[in-house]
């Protein structure tokens, strides 16, 4: 891999930057305290194109790749966390997932509204007694004539209180366990389906999330993604991808969080001198800048090898651990090196803290991250395949 980004790459991350200094850093803190979702936001983002880097332009995307959607979504959460969602719950999520598996009518249908945001989407795998392990998911879509009914509980679910979609799956046949899972497209505004936002959660605040009940919710049966029973299999797809979109929300964290310690650093004197000359501060801002440098690479490597179109579920793998673990351990660092300050709302550190958490849970938590990468470690169970 060449270690220069191209001229290309580097426009892109400029557009980024600035769009994020523009139009979200000057109500970040209000929107953040408001527990505020910025529609108005997301569309902006739609028309400078953010959602449609991996997509097609026969789809309405620019076909930028991976790693220029990387690099974006990372911008943005080094702004503001919250505001990086969007990047998964339209185009990582739904878009790529109907791309790579739905037939021509879902693809035509969705894929464009995705990435514009005229359609915001999500997708749900969670449910009350099912986190890592989800193939004990209970949800159930039991086909009748030209339908599905759709019954069950899914949470945690990132967009649900706005979302026009949701990527849902759900047992099929659930006699035959992971071969009977399926997935389906399903229509928020569809009848039997209720939301309820969930909204005491430690960060993110900006980013809405509930629980979507399904009671005997029809679902076109030319909604099914794929065929019956290919539904864990496109589970497993779909989080590749959207781990590449947590994984670059997770160093714009970490990177936040260094330019924060950096500033406050030189800025807060004590005992006649910068904070920055004593070898103990210096000591936690060398950890956060090898912490940011090394996860930045390892994203970096695993969406160039999307790119090229290689399975790469260990790099993923490793690279979502490494960003998830970076922005926890620069997050705390920087909340020492601010001391009481950082335990305030006067300064950012808070808000990163709290924002930090969400990447060593969501998208497979770093414990299920680790049983990846070491299942192929030791010859187990081969990750890319």
């Amino acid at each position: 891999m060449n270690f220069d980004l191209s001229e290309e790459l580097n426009d892109i991350r400029k557009v980024a930057r600035d769009f994020a200094l523009r139009e979200i850093q000057p109500t970040v803190d209000e929107d953040d305290r408001a527990h505020r979702f910025r529609r108005d936001i997301v569309d902006k983002m739609a028309e400078l194109g953010f959602f449609g880097t991996a997509i097609p332009e026969e789809y309405g995307g620019n076909n930028m790749g991976f790693l220029a959607g990387a690099i974006i979504a990372e911008e943005i959460a080094r702004v503001h966390s919250s505001m990086r969602l969007p990047f998964n719950m339209n185009m990582n999520g739904p878009a790529l997932t109907i791309l790579k598996f739905g037939s021509r009518e879902l693809k035509n249908k969705y894929i464009p509204g995705l990435v514009d945001a005229r359609i915001l989407g999500c997708f749900a795998i969670t449910e009350p007694d099912t986190g890592s392990d989800v193939a004990s998911m209970k949800a159930k879509a039991i086909r009748e004539g030209e339908h599905y009914v759709l019954s069950g509980s899914k949470i945690w679910i990132s967009n649900a209180p706005v979302a026009d979609i949701a990527l849902v799956y759900a047992y099929t046949d659930p006699g035959r366990k992971v071969k009977g899972m399926s997935a389906f497209i399903v229509e928020m505004s569809s009848p039997g389906i209720s939301v309820e936002p969930i909204t005491e959660k430690l960060g993110t605040w900006s980013a809405p999330v509930g629980t979507i009940t399904f009671e005997n919710c029809l679902v076109p049966a030319a909604n099914l993604v794929g065929e019956e029973g290919d539904g864990f299999k496109i589970c497993m797809s779909q989080l590749d991808d959207t781990r590449l979109g947590c994984m670059a929300g997770g160093i714009g964290v970490a990177q936040a969080c260094l330019d924060a310690a950096i500033a406050y650093a030189n800025e807060r004197h004590q005992f006649g001198q910068p904070i920055g000359k004593f070898q103990m501060i210096q000591d936690m801002i060398a950890q956060m800048v090898v912490e940011v440098e090394a996860a930045r690479l390892l994203v970096y490597r695993a969406a160039f090898l999307r790119d090229r179109g290689v399975v790469c579920t260990r790099e993923i793998s490793i690279a979502k651990y490494a960003s998830g673990e970076a922005a926890n351990k620069c997050a705390d660092l920087a909340m020492k090196i601010y001391g009481a300050y950082g335990y305030s709302e006067e300064y950012p550190v808070a808000r990163y803290y709290r924002d930090a958490k969400s990447y060593q849970i969501v998208e497979g938590t770093s414990n299920v991250q680790k049983i990846i990468i070491s299942n192929d470690a030791l010859g187990y169970r081969r990750a890319n395949r």
